[in-house]
Formats: structure tokens, sequence, C-alpha cells
């Protein structure tokens, strides 16, 4: 390594960096022969694993990741073409084994560890650790676990490592635009891609931030670090918005005017890319523009949350390695005791009285706040919902008004039908709903008499209706009329 009058080099111990970040990649292909379950030699699995990290990283959003399952099933038509004569179970079960060793399964931490070398200022060498991450696990609001790509993973995708996101975004957008307007399809698609990988990175950068501020606010710098990092975010989206939407049109008249079917799907595919890259951006302008209010809040919360009450506790390394090590017998109380501690009370369905008369003594808003002028709603008629007139109910009152002597519903439909036919089927309608009269509905709502229907067995002979020929008859209801309506009804059985 050179020194200079500067001081050690910078430049090479950044691609030290770079160079660790791909050894767990290559770890892959050292270890694949090892497997017991599968003759994997055939697996170029570097590749498999630069293809899983390009899976995520398309599949991440600004809140969310990449489910695993999903990841995996995308991987088998790429794994597949290395092996064509195996069978989908080994094909699935490498892809398995590709990612959990991504997310580097089985270790404390779920991190890589890389020793590399560099020389201070007064011509020593040291050893220094680099701690990365490629892939982790991350848990949603709804309790899915997902994955995410780390920005160690994203600069392995793009070959660079802490690279500035603004100038790396501008240079690849300057490359595509070259490249497009070359007619260099080919090329513009790779220069697009990693376009893509620097705004997932971008966003990454913003999410960052806003978890560190919701775990501790005083962590993060939001007097000048967040402020400047904003105000360049959006002035980065601004600027990407005009550029894509240019590099947008150019590629889309590029795939209109194509006549080589390939051609036409490599400026197809570029189209997507970039309508992606928008899409993108416009979530992060979206997260930006709230970024302020979630710092207002999370200082709120913590300021009045106060100081933790007792240490955390490494359930891994204090409580699950020590208690696998003791016999059976010896390990059953520390367990029980964790559980029964672990579960905690039953959280109480109604709010605290603090905050219950909190909320009752809260002012009202005032109502200019809320909304401006209500227009006057231009209302339409209403339509007739009504399917018999009033004169036809008043006549099929008139039939069924039986307070006497019984009648049969085939006569009473003879009757209304030779007034109207409409009536008959009013009357129909009546005698079937009389057949199961509510008697206590009509003695709460003040009525003198209700239709009684009984069936006799005798079959209805009708060229419109069938099944049976109900007796009708109207029966008093009201205080004091129990024993009448019991003597009537006897009366029409």
């Amino acid at each position: 390594m050179l020194i200079g009058a500067g001081g050690p080099d910078e430049g090479l111990a950044r691609r030290l960096k770079a160079l660790a970040c791909t050894a767990p990649l290559h770890d892959l292909d050292a270890r694949k022969a090892k497997l017991d379950w599968a003759d994997a030699t055939v697996y170029q699995m570097a590749e498999i694993a630069l293809h899983t990290i390009d899976q995520v990283t398309i599949a991440m959003d600004f809140d969310t990741g990449a489910d695993h399952q999903q990841v995996a099933n995308r991987l088998l038509p790429f794994i597949a073409a290395q092996a064509p004569h195996r069978t989908p179970g080994e094909h699935a079960r490498v892809a398995r084994w590709v990612l959990d060793n991504l997310i580097n399964v089985g270790t404390t931490d779920r991190g890589f560890r890389r020793v590399y070398g560099s020389v201070d200022g007064e011509g020593r060498y040291q050893r220094r650790a680099f701690d990365f991450k490629l892939l982790v696990e991350l848990a949603a609001r709804d309790g899915e676990v997902y994955l995410r790509a780390t920005d160690e993973a994203i600069n392995v995708l793009v070959g660079a490592l802490d690279t500035d996101v603004e100038s790396a975004q501008i240079a690849a957008e300057v490359k595509l635009e070259n490249l497009i307007s070359r007619g260099r399809l080919a090329d513009a698609k790779l220069a697009a891609e990693q376009a893509r990988y620097r705004t997932v990175q971008y966003g990454e950068t913003l999410r960052a931030k806003l978890d560190a501020t919701r775990r501790d606010v005083r962590s993060v710098d939001w007097e000048r670090e967040v402020p400047e990092l904003l105000d360049a975010a959006l002035t980065h989206i601004e600027s990407r918005f005009r550029a894509e939407t240019a590099i947008l049109k150019n590629i889309t008249a590029s795939r209109d005017e194509a006549e080589d079917p390939d051609r036409k799907r490599r400026a197809a595919e570029l189209v997507d890319i970039v309508g992606d890259c928008v899409r993108r951006h416009t979530q992060l302008q979206s997260r930006l523009q709230a970024a302020g209010a979630v710092f207002r809040a999370e200082q709120d919360r913590q300021q009045f949350s106060g100081p933790p009450q007792r240490a955390a506790i490494d359930l891994f390394g204090q409580l699950l390695l020590p208690t696998l090590a003791l016999p059976l017998a010896d390990a059953v109380p520390p367990a029980q005791s964790f559980f029964h501690a672990a579960t905690g009370i039953g959280v109480p369905t109604v709010p605290s009285l603090s905050a219950l008369v909190s909320l009752l003594l809260r002012p009202a808003p005032e109502r200019e706040q809320l909304v401006g002028e209500v227009p006057d709603p231009e209302l339409t008629p209403a339509e007739e919902t009504d399917r018999y007139s009033d004169e036809q109910w008043r006549y099929a009152d008139e039939l069924l008004d039986l307070p006497e002597v019984p009648r049969r519903l085939s006569g009473l439909l003879a009757e209304a039908r030779r007034a109207d036919p409409a009536v008959a089927r009013l009357v129909a309608l009546r005698a079937l709903h009389a057949y199961g009269p509510e008697v206590g509905g009509a003695v709460r709502q003040g009525e003198r008499r209700v239709l009684l229907a009984l069936d006799d067995g005798t079959p209805l002979d009708d060229p419109e209706f069938g099944g049976a020929d109900l007796l009708l008859q109207s029966a008093a209801v009201g205080s004091g009329s129990d024993a009448t309506l019991q003597s009537e009804t006897e009366e029409v059985a």
C-alpha cells in the first residue's frame, strides 16, 4: 500500500471491503462439494447467489421486502437451466440452501466478518474487522417475515462499495441516455438495472435513518445531517423525474419504431425497468415528505417514555445455549420460569383512565379547519317502490276482512281476479303471510284484528297458484281478547 503525504490510501481499503462482500458468494462454490444430499458440483452457486440478491432487491418496497417462498420460486427456472436433468425437488433445495447461506442462518447475529489490512499515517500495518450482512430478515406489522437486501448486497450487484448515491445515480442516468441514443439496448438494460439498484439504495438510506429515529431519536442528527439528506433527496428526485421521463419517451419511441423482434423485446424490457424507477421515485418522494412528521412524533413519544427500567437480556446467549447444555431435569425449571414471565398479562380492552379523560377534555376543532363550504346536493326524485296502488290495497283489505265466517283461498282469488289480476297476487301474498302471523308484533303495533290461515289438507285448485287451499278468517287481538282469539281459532279449525 502506498502512503502519500495525505495519509493512507483510503481507496485501497474501500476496494478491500468490496472484495470482502463477495467472499460469501465464493464460499458457496467452495463448500458445494461437501453437501451430502446432492452432487452439487454442477451448480454455479455464486451465480445463483447473485440472482438471489437481484430478485430480493427488485421485490423490495420502502416498508416491506421479498417473501422467502416467492424468491425461491423465482430462482427455480435459473437453477433448472444449470441442471435440467435433476429433479425439481433438488432445485428447490438448492435455492433454499443458497438463500439460507446469504442470510447466514445458524450464526448468532447472522452477519459476516472479514479481516483486511490497512496502513495508518505512520506506516504501521493494522488488521481490521469488517462486519456486514447481505440479506436480512425483518418482521412486518402484520407479523410476516420478509427479506431485504443491505447496502453491501446492492454494492455487490453494481460492483462498488460506499459509493455516493447521488453521483452514482447521475452517472448511471447519463450512461443510460447515451447508450439508448446510440442504439446499444443490451448495454442500456444493464445500465438501467444499475440505476434502479441505486434508487433502491437511496430509499434504504432514508429507511435506516427513520428506523434509527424510532429506536432512539438522539442517535440521528436531525439538526444538520438529515435535513441536508432530505433536501438533497428531493432535489435528486426532481432531476431524476425529468431525466427518466425523457429517457422513457426515447425508449418508447425506439420500441415502437423497431422492426427487429429482438430489438423490440429489449426496448420493452427497458420501458418496464425505467417505469419501475419512476414508481420507486414517487414512493420515495412521499416518504421524504413524511419524514419530518415521523421525527416530531418520535421526539414527543420518546421524551415522555422515561428511561428503561432494566437492561436487555440476550435470550440466545444467556438463556437458550446454557439451558440446552443442562440435563432435562435441570433445564425444565428455568424454561418454565421464562415462559411464565414472557407470556405477560392480558391487555385490557378499554383505554386507561388518563387517556379517556384526555380524550373527553380535548377541545372541539373549529369547523372551518375541517371542511369548507358545503355544496347543496342535487337530489333526484325517489323511485316508486310500492308495486300495488292504494286502491288495490283497499280492495284486498275488504276481501280479507272476515270477522264471522272463514273462507277458502281459492274463492278469494277468483273474486279478486275478476276485479284485478294484481289484487289476486296481493291476496295470495297476504294469505301466505297469515299462515304464521306475528300476533305479538300486531299487539305491539296496536292492531285490533289479525288475519289467520289454516291448512286442513285441501289442495288449491287455481290456474296461477298452487299449494294448499287455506282457510282464512280475521281474529280480534289486544288486551282482553286472548280468550276470543283462542275461541275463534278453534272455530276455524
